[in-house]
């Protein structure tokens, strides 16, 4: 027992100093579920923390490919086991999940788990997650010792992941008080400059008739002042950058903006994104952008019952896809739906957007930026 003591402190530790390391809450709940998995001999191992709509914020497994992964699909709700799990806030220990009537089902490609070990990770009375084994490597499956261990391992693990959340929140604090002061500054700047065009803009159009080469002067000032101000306005843009891109890049950013409007709406909407590289901020801001208002065009305008959201780095290009099939519209009207604006998004990082649609065929909004 006492060499079993020492390897969980040992697991502990790694999940410890992961957090002083200040590395993400996810990058956390990595080492826990590797630590566990290895401390308890389990062939799979998986950590969720729940949110607030019936899914998980977080999902993190060990023993499953990425390929294996991508054929499971999306994560997994709050039903079935793990329902009961968050629900009950108590360890289950199973010979067989596949026997318990808590159990519902597993998608086609989920690997088959027999022997089941879980234990919820608890502060006070909340569940901050759940963390479960699956399928013992050792003949005989998960003991009640096994139990007693990951119970154990759980509590510290608790203090782990609430001391990475803590972090986050003071750095994503921190974060945010600077941005408020930066855009206090340039939007002081973009006021003067807005201002300065339109007095230019006032004493051109008197001279327009007495001094037209006067006039032509203002005239040049108004375009480079224009010019000054939407530089400004696009560098006000990037500092108001979304939290959640330095928490989670642009690929789960957008990932979990469409699962939450999956949840909320009757419409099916679906996410896929390959593996993209690193890439400019103000790109990703204006790529989040404007997949957001297609999406929000999409709800509110198309009538749609399906809405796919594509993400893929092909050829140097970043390209989004946003399609629904919907009612469409007559190309060239105005239907008022932020169209422009969202053209100047695309362009401002020297993107390309194009449009396609026609009336009860639906509508696809494409952008492709150089990265």
């Amino acid at each position: 027992m006492t060499a079993e003591r020492d390897e969980i402190l040992q697991a502990v530790s790694s999940a410890v100093l992961a957090v002083t390391r200040h590395l993400s809450v996810r990058e956390v709940l990595q080492v826990i579920v590797r630590s566990a998995q290895r401390l308890l001999d389990a062939r799979y191992a998986a950590l969720g923390v729940p949110d607030d709509d019936g899914s998980f914020a977080e999902f993190v497994a060990e023993g499953i490919t990425d390929k294996q992964w991508d054929a499971i699909g999306p994560l997994p709700r709050q039903h079935g086991m793990l329902g009961a799990m968050l629900c009950e806030a108590a360890p289950i220990r199973l010979a067989d999940l596949r026997e318990d009537p808590r159990f519902e089902w597993w998608p086609k490609a989920h690997p088959v788990m027999k022997d089941f070990l879980g234990v919820p990770i608890l502060d006070g009375g909340q569940v901050l997650g759940i963390i479960f084994l699956a399928n013992k490597r050792t003949p005989g499956g998960f003991t009640e010792a096994d139990q007693d261990l990951l119970t154990l391992f759980a509590a510290h693990a608790a203090i782990a992941l609430a001391n990475a959340r803590l972090y986050e929140r003071g750095r994503e604090l921190a974060m945010l008080e600077e941005r408020n002061r930066v855009a206090r500054e340039l939007h002081d700047a973009v006021t003067q400059k807005l201002f300065s065009l339109r007095l230019t803009a006032q004493a051109a159009a008197t001279m327009l008739e007495s001094a037209p080469d006067r006039a032509a002067v203002e005239l040049e000032r108004v375009q480079r002042l224009a010019g000054e101000a939407l530089t400004e306005l696009r560098a006000v843009i990037v500092e108001l950058r979304p939290a959640e891109l330095d928490r989670h890049g642009l690929a789960e950013t957008l990932r979990k903006h469409v699962r939450m409007l999956d949840r909320l709406h009757s419409s099916v909407f679906t996410f896929e994104a390959g593996e993209l590289p690193a890439m400019d901020s103000a790109v990703e801001v204006a790529v989040l952008r404007v997949a957001q208002e297609s999406l929000h065009n999409a709800l509110r305008h198309s009538g749609a019952g399906r809405v796919s959201v594509r993400l893929a780095y092909e050829g140097g290009k970043l390209s989004l896809s946003v399609q629904d099939d919907g009612t469409g519209f007559e190309q060239g009207g105005s239907r008022g739906l932020g169209l422009v604006s969202m053209k100047d998004r695309a362009e401002s990082v020297g993107g390309v957007m194009t449009v396609t649609s026609a009336l009860s065929q639906g509508t696809t909004v494409r952008v492709e930026v150089g990265v």
